[in-house]
C-alpha cells in the first residue's frame, strides 16, 4: 500500500510533534554540528530535535519521489460569488514532477479568479520590498511568462505570484534566475501588506 498525499501529512505532523516533545532525539547532534566551538554554544537537545525533524522530512520527500505521491493540497477560495479550488505545494512536502503540471494546468483559472476579484483595484510589484505602480500590460505580459500562477488573500489587498523553476524553491531570492516568481499586489490604495507568500 501507497502512502497518500494526506497520509504523509499526517505522518509528518505525528513525528514533528513527537520531536519536539522529546519522543525523537538525534543522539550525534554534536557530529552533525560539526564544529566543536558552535556545539559549545548550542543546546543540543534541541539541535537535536531540529536534526531528527530533518532527517524525517527527507525519508518523506525521498518516499515521495520513489513512490510518486503528490505534494498537492487543494485551498478553498471564495470571494463573494467568485470560487476558486486552488492547487498548491504543502509547506512540508516536495513538488514531484507531475505537480508541477498541474500547477501549470491551474494557471487559466487562477489568473481569470484574480482578474474577477480585482475589477476596480490598483496594481503594483513587489520588488525587494519595495512597491511599484504596475500596469494592466505588465501584468499580461508577466502572466503570459510565468509557468503557473498563485494567488491569496489579505484584508484588503489581493496577491499574485507569477512563478517559474521549482516550485518548492520559486519564492526564495538564492533561487533566481532559474526559479522565482514576480510578486503582485491589488488594493484599492497603497498596499500595506507586504509579507506575501
Amino acid at each position: 500500500m501507497t502512502y497518500s498525499t494526506q497520509d504523509l501529512i499526517r505522518i509528518l505532523d505525528q513525528e514533528l510533534k513527537a520531536a519536539w516533545r522529546g519522543d525523537r532525539l538525534l543522539l550525534s547532534s554534536e557530529d552533525r554540528v560539526g564544529v566543536p566551538i558552535v556545539s559549545m554554544a548550542l543546546d543540543l537537545e534541541q539541535a537535536g530535535k531540529v536534526f531528527a525533524c530533518k532527517d524525517f522530512t527527507q525519508q518523506i520527500h525521498k518516499y515521495q519521489l520513489e513512490q510518486g505521491v503528490s505534494g498537492i493540497i487543494w485551498r478553498e477560495l471564495i470571494v463573494g460569488e467568485h470560487h476558486l479550488r486552488l492547487p498548491e505545494i504543502h509547506q512540508q512536502l516536495i513538488a514531484i514532477e507531475s505537480d508541477k503540471i498541474i500547477l501549470q494546468n491551474a494557471k487559466a483559472e487562477v489568473l481569470q479568479f484574480w482578474w474577477q476579484i480585482t475589477s476596480g483595484l490598483k496594481f503594483w510589484e513587489l520588488k525587494n520590498h519595495e512597491t511599484y505602480p504596475l500596469t494592466i500590460d505588465k501584468i499580461h505580459l508577466a502572466a503570459q511568462l510565468a509557468e503557473w500562477a498563485e494567488i491569496d488573500i489579505g484584508r484588503d489587498e489581493v496577491y499574485l505570484a507569477l512563478c517559474w523553476g521549482n516550485p518548492k524553491e520559486c519564492h526564495y531570492r538564492w533561487a533566481h534566475p532559474d526559479s522565482g516568481c514576480d510578486r503582485i499586489i491589488a488594493a484599492a490604495s497603497e498596499p500595506k501588506q507586504l509579507n506575501i507568500f
